[in-house]
């Protein structure tokens, strides 16, 4: 009885104890308790974005290596209307491309996919969630600095007309890229929309660009090269593409070597031999391409050497 009466006095005095712990309160109890909810982290305020943010200031410029390998882009300056079709020597590589009423992309068009690449690769050697994302957003401004072009009202008009040719010019390949083959035509990218646009002159501030899957795919497998700032001081169209074939099948070798027949197929250009022979040497003479040096000799061979080169190992190919 003596214990029966201290029972009903503590009871009484702590009528708590005599709750139910409901299920719904031991759940609470046992959320509280999570190591994500616990008080060393801060709630999440950003959750996971459907695009990536392309706001890093520090990284290395990319080029994909299936667009240095093949002329997808036109070099010239004028609108190109024409269909190209390109097969490698050995045969085991083709690609054609289409382009749209306004024109084949250029390769200074291409100057978006290089920003909106060395972005993502960056994020993606960061860790960070969002660059899972085929769509990037970025301010054009930053992308205008960054690739050494004018930041004025003729600028913005030219980025415009870039976004256009690239949604337009439709590419159909056998390249593949992460192992992966995509059959069915496509753009060079997917999609494109200004994002916000300037209260004083409508001119675009922020835009986002969607890639095909066919350049994502080489993205995320990284298969990438690291190219040279100067690439983007580069102003003649044939000197950007013999940059990209030099840093493409140089690699880490001293230097490459090709005929100037099979140079001329690899450049894309459409200008006469004569005409393009002309180019070559006018390109030597001046000697500005970023991290290689490049003779034409008698034979019509073409030799790139690099500047950096640490191995005495010399390629030929003429594919």
């Amino acid at each position: 009885m003596r214990l029966e009466e201290e029972r009903i006095e503590i009871c009484a005095a702590f009528p708590e104890l005599l709750k139910e712990d409901k299920p719904s309160s031991r759940r609470k109890r046992s959320a509280q308790t999570r190591p994500d909810q616990s008080r060393g982290l801060m709630p999440l305020k950003h959750p996971t974005r459907d695009f990536f943010l392309a706001d890093l200031l520090d990284y290395t410029l990319k080029d994909d290596a299936a667009s240095m390998e093949a002329p997808l882009f036109t070099l010239s300056t004028k609108p190109d209307l024409s269909i190209w079709e390109w097969r490698s020597k050995d045969g085991s590589k083709y690609i054609k491309v289409a382009p749209s009423v306004l024109g084949r992309a250029t390769i200074h068009d291409k100057d978006v996919l290089i920003y909106v690449i060395s972005q993502l690769v960056e994020g993606l050697n960061q860790g960070r969630h969002d660059a899972r994302n085929r769509t990037v957003r970025f301010t054009v401004y930053d992308f205008m600095v960054a690739t050494n072009r004018s930041t004025g009202g003729r600028g913005y008009q030219l980025i415009h007309a870039a976004f256009e040719r690239l949604r337009g010019t439709s590419i159909t390949t056998d390249i593949k890229t992460a192992g992966q083959r995509i059959r069915d035509g496509f753009g060079i990218i997917d999609s494109w929309h200004i994002v916000e646009k300037s209260p004083d002159d409508e001119r675009m501030v922020a835009v986002e660009v969607t890639l095909s899957s066919w350049l994502y795919n080489a993205v995320r497998a990284y298969e990438v090269l690291s190219i040279h700032p100067d690439y983007f001081r580069l102003r003649k169209p044939l000197a950007k593409r013999l940059y990209e074939l030099a840093r493409k099948h140089c690699g880490h070798q001293s230097s490459w070597r090709i005929g100037l027949d099979s140079l001329y197929r690899k450049s894309g250009s459409r200008t006469s031999m004569k005409e393009f022979r002309r180019s070559i040497r006018e390109i030597e003479e001046d000697g500005y391409l970023p991290q290689y040096r490049m003779h034409l000799n008698s034979d019509d061979i073409v030799t790139f050497t690099s500047s950096q080169a640490d191995t005495q190992t010399t390629h030929s190919g003429n594919e």
